[in-house]
């Protein structure tokens, strides 16, 4: 704190004696002759009241400037020497603009000549939009005979200086001075123009003085300011009424004229090298009109026209802003190469024509000016071709030339100067040419910061996040939304980037919705099932019938919404894409870009957003109701979502291969990276607790020959349609979303191996045939190396070993007789406190239990078998592939041989079913062929469990009981009709 006091105290301390000191020059300060010397008084008078109407409105300065004395005696052992007069010139300010006024008295005529030099250049600047329109101005093309000629100007650094800044100094100059106000009408009348302009003018930051009011007040304490305070009030009403729309149209204008320019530049860049002042009013204009928007739209909160501080359409001027600044930054050389040639072959001799025809010129004088003409003649063009990685800086520098002029013009200004710069205005003209056609060499970034910055929209964050708000509701904007990450850019260090990170986020969370959307709106209307009602109106048609009543909706046709009579006419899909391609613009507008050391990539927000997005509305799912779309349906949205991704990849830097990859690696998961359930999840749980479950009570049955779940439709129970959901098409869909199914248990033994038998049966449709054909299409390359470990497998290899190899080829969807999920599911079960002895002979137990049970199957008077199904109502065809993986998963983790024991069960079940078999074949002689298929099956079933059981035991069936009988009451005369039935009672 302490050199910030020490400067601070330095400043007042000499700004006394300066104000006294310029009481020759200021009689002749013109801004268009010595502009420097002008802009920096003018500057340093604003700033300095700037910065005691901020130190007044802090209200506990006392005690802050009191304990930095305290402190500053603490470390220092004493208090600080100018705390006196620091104590004592805050006591002055109390009431700071009586004590300013009261200090810049001696000043009024220096003031006020240096402001009423400014007159004729804010009366030409401050012009309503149809005046700059009626003037052509910023346009190239009004006069296509001069676009090739240089632009010029007898004010050439005050073409492109800020209105704002303007505006600034004379409200400010004349409230310091107001003496003149009453003694002089030009005074009075540039006063009064001001005022008409703004509410509020800026301080610093985002400190803004309500102008009006503090003038008005101030007036109306003074003796003999009563008209004054009435001309302030009047013009404070004027501004009301008619500056928000001033500055509305003004911004109206600017974007048309500014995009012309940007256009004819972009196309013709050689034209900025004579054209540059252009750009730089360009910039200059636009960046008053932001930032008088901004101030106003803050600090204005009650208005009849809400609109005029609204700007909507602001994105588009800040990104034509933007593009002016990428022009000249990227064409810089073709601006430096034209100016280096004109100050060398222009400039310097027409200067030097001037100097020689100056009637005096002092020898000091003509010494600095001769050294001018030296330093421009010295200019060549190969500074440029000669040393083109070498920094602009270090190629030019006219630091010393800009130095040497600012003195020139303090010298001349003197009154008693031998040489009066006013008497020779030549010189001032032609050196502000120069001084601008320099810093087209040697600061044109600075120039280009100086006439473009937006750094006020670091302290105007409100504004600036509701400016972005409208932007996004406004269609037409949002190819522009890009700009306001942009836009934090500017300062340096002030704005962290959380800010322009939001601004990213809202851009691409709006982008994937449109994305989101739109792939939903067209797969589904090209389902099957939308076919029904074309069919059903059709049959009317044909035969005659009565058209539906006029409630009912009539659906459009897939490829309805590309008919088109009335192109103003458009459809969500439409809105959807203008929208998405708005946005598709704008992020792939820059590639990345700096704020504050980080690097930030627009794609890479909507990519990330992408890759998070959840997928589980597809599926329709409500958990009240338990109703579900179908698998098939849901992989023709993915389909649809994934081929727009990657038609989105061609028009954008998205990672289109990375996204899908992400997004369906993320769906086989239980769980997304947002902690939600996947589509993995639901349908696993919905196909356990709804199908599955159905299917365990009989209502839904798997029918072998269908290769499907099949409902039974019961009385008094409406169930959903199995096959929709369990059909060839509908377990592809599945495979190729890679859902997984678990295990759970039931209330018996035989119930329980039931429901093992039905969901083996059913992940058996899903990932042995139907996975292995998705595989054998998607990635045929892999399945063969991944069928060849099968012949390398041996009863004697590591049981480690070997269940991996297994778990490779189910994954793939080839078929083994050891389930690897199984065999790990059943280890689980082990306890510490048993035995391994112990729970093998429970593993024997458990298959003798289940061999001796399965005649009571023969009992239930669901057990009916139907042909067209070739299954068992109550799914006990399934128990044969639970027998063979149970027990080849049990004695895999017991390391015994699965075929023995299997062997051992053919036995057991066949001693116990002899006698019910013979008497079913004396009782029912006429059984039907299914039912016969059932009672000589050792498994429940011989046809299909000698598929499902590859460990040998079928190859012993001749040997074992029933099946001679069997075989011979079927060959013996038993003939059934092919559409019988029969139960097994």
């Amino acid at each position: 704190m302490a050199p910030s006091h020490f400067g601070k105290q330095q400043l007042f301390r000499h700004l006394h004696g300066f104000y006294s000191w310029p009481g020759g020059f200021v009689e002749n300060v013109p801004t268009p002759v010595n502009y420097d010397l002008t802009k920096n008084y003018l500057d340093l008078v604003v700033t300095y009241t700037s910065v005691i109407l901020l130190l007044s409105r802090i209200e506990d300065r006392k005690a802050l400037i009191g304990m930095y004395n305290s402190a500053h005696e603490m470390i220092q052992g004493s208090g600080d020497p100018s705390y006196a007069r620091l104590a004592q010139m805050v006591l002055e300010y109390d009431t700071p603009l009586k004590k300013l006024t009261e200090e810049f008295g001696p000043q009024t005529k220096a003031v006020s000549s240096a402001l009423l030099s400014l007159h004729f250049l804010f009366v030409r600047r401050n012009q309503s939009a149809e005046q700059w329109r009626s003037d052509q101005l910023l346009s190239l093309i009004s006069n296509s005979a001069t676009m090739l000629s240089p632009a010029s100007s007898d004010v050439m650094a005050c073409e492109y200086l800020s209105l704002e800044v303007i505006e600034r100094w004379i409200l400010i100059g004349f409230l310091l001075c107001h003496g003149c106000l009453s003694s002089n009408p030009q005074c009075l009348e540039l006063w009064k123009l001001g005022l008409q302009g703004s509410l509020y003018i800026s301080l610093i930051r985002d400190d803004a003085l309500q102008l009006h009011r503090v003038t008005e007040e101030f007036f109306g304490r003074l003796k003999g300011y009563g008209k004054q305070a009435a001309d302030v009030k009047e013009c404070k009403e004027h501004a009301v009424a008619h500056s928000g729309q001033l500055h509305r149209n003004r911004r109206a204008f600017l974007r048309n004229a500014v995009r012309e320019l940007e256009a004819l530049l972009s196309h013709q860049p050689g034209l900025l090298g004579p054209r540059a002042l252009c750009v730089f009013v360009a910039l200059s204009l636009c960046r008053d009109e932001v930032n008088w928007l901004v101030r106003h739209a803050e600090h204005v909160t009650k208005t009849k026209t809400p609109e005029d501080y609204a700007g909507s359409h602001i994105a588009e001027l800040l990104f034509l802003m933007e593009q002016l600044r990428t022009l000249v930054h990227r064409h810089g050389p073709v601006i430096q190469r034209y100016h280096v040639q004109y100050l060398a072959r222009f400039d310097a001799l027409l200067l030097s024509d001037i100097i020689q025809n100056l009637t005096v010129c002092p020898e000091e004088e003509s010494i600095v000016m001769s050294s001018f003409v030296s330093t421009l003649s010295s200019l060549t063009l190969k500074q440029l071709l000669l040393f083109p990685a070498v920094d602009k800086k270090e190629k030019f520098n006219f630091s010393g030339l800009c130095l040497d002029w600012f003195r020139l013009q303090a010298y001349t200004s003197v009154s008693k100067a031998p040489m009066q710069l006013h008497e020779s205005p030549d010189v001032g003209r032609v050196m502000n040419l120069i001084m601008f056609h320099s810093k087209m060499l040697d600061s044109l970034e600075e120039l280009v910061v100086e006439t473009s910055d937006l750094s006020a929209f670091c302290f105007y964050v409100r504004p600036f996040e509701k400016l972005f708000a409208l932007t996004m509701e406004e269609p037409a904007m949002l190819r522009f939304t890009i700009v306001f990450p942009l836009v934090c850019i500017s300062p340096p260090e002030e704005l962290q980037p959380g800010l322009c990170n939001s601004f990213l986020e809202e851009i691409a969370k709006q982008a994937a919705n449109c994305i989101m959307d739109a792939p939903s709106l067209s797969p589904g209307k090209l389902l099957p099932k939308h076919c029904a009602s074309t069919i059903s109106k059709a049959q009317n048609k044909k035969a005659q019938k009565q058209p539906p009543k006029k409630g009912e909706p009539e659906r459009d046709k897939p490829g309805a919404e590309s008919q088109r009579k009335d192109r103003i006419v458009v459809s969500n899909m439409d809105k959807l894409h203008q929208v998405l391609s708005e946005l598709s613009l704008s992020i792939n507008h820059v590639p990345s870009f700096t704020v504050f050391k980080h690097m930030v990539t627009p794609s890479e927000y909507l990519s990330s957003y992408l890759e998070t997005q959840s997928f589980v509305w597809m599926a329709s799912y409500n958990q009240a109701t338990q109703a579900i779309a179908r698998p098939s349906e849901v992989l023709a949205g993915l389909c649809s979502y994934l081929a727009f991704i990657q038609s989105l990849g061609q028009f954008t830097c998205v990672d289109s291969s990375r996204i899908i990859c992400n997004v369906l690696l993320q769906q086989t998961q239980p769980l997304d990276s947002s902690g939600e359930q996947t589509l993995t999840t639901i349908y696993t749980n919905w196909y356990l607790e709804v199908l599955l479950r159905q299917a365990s009570t009989g209502a839904i049955v798997l029918s072998p020959a269908m290769q499907a779940f099949i409902s039974v439709p019961r009385e008094g129970k409406q169930s959903f349609s199995a096959e929709e959901f369990s059909d060839i098409s509908k377990m592809r869909a599945l495979a190729d979303d890679n859902l997984m199914l678990t295990c759970k248990s039931a209330d018996n033994v035989l119930k329980r191996m039931t429901i093992i038998g039905e969901i083996l049966s059913f992940r058996s449709m899903a990932q042995s045939g139907l996975l292995r054909w998705v595989c054998s299409h998607r990635c045929p390359f892999l399945t063969g190396p991944i069928e060849c470990p099968k012949d390398f497998v041996t009863p004697d290899m590591d049981i480690k070993v070997t269940l991996s190899i297994f778990e490779l080829a189910i994954a793939a969807g080839i078929p083994w007789h050891i389930d690897p999920a199984l065999v790990t599911a059943l280890s689980n079960l082990k306890t510490d406190s048993s035995s391994p002895e112990e729970e093998y002979k429970s593993a024997c137990l458990l298959l003798v239990f289940v061999a001796v049970s399965l005649p009571l199957l023969a009992s239930d008077p669901f057990s009916v078998y139907s042909i067209e199904m070739d299954g068992y109502s109550n799914n006990i065809h399934c128990l044969a592939k639970a027998i063979i993986h149970v027990s080849a998963a049990l004695f895999t983790i017991h390391s015994k041989n699965i075929e023995t024991h299997l062997k051992e069960f053919l036995l057991v079940r066949g001693c116990g079913q002899v006698s019910f078999h013979t008497a079913g074949l004396c009782a029912r002689c006429t059984a039907p062929k299914g039912m016969l298929e059932y009672l000589k099956d050792p498994a429940l079933g011989a046809p299909k469990s000698s598929r499902g059981d590859p460990c040998g035991a079928q190859g012993k069936l001749p040997h074992l009981p029933p099946h001679p009988l069997s075989s011979s009451a079927s060959t013996r005369g038993v003939h059934v009709p092919e559409s019988s039935m029969g139960s097994c009672h």
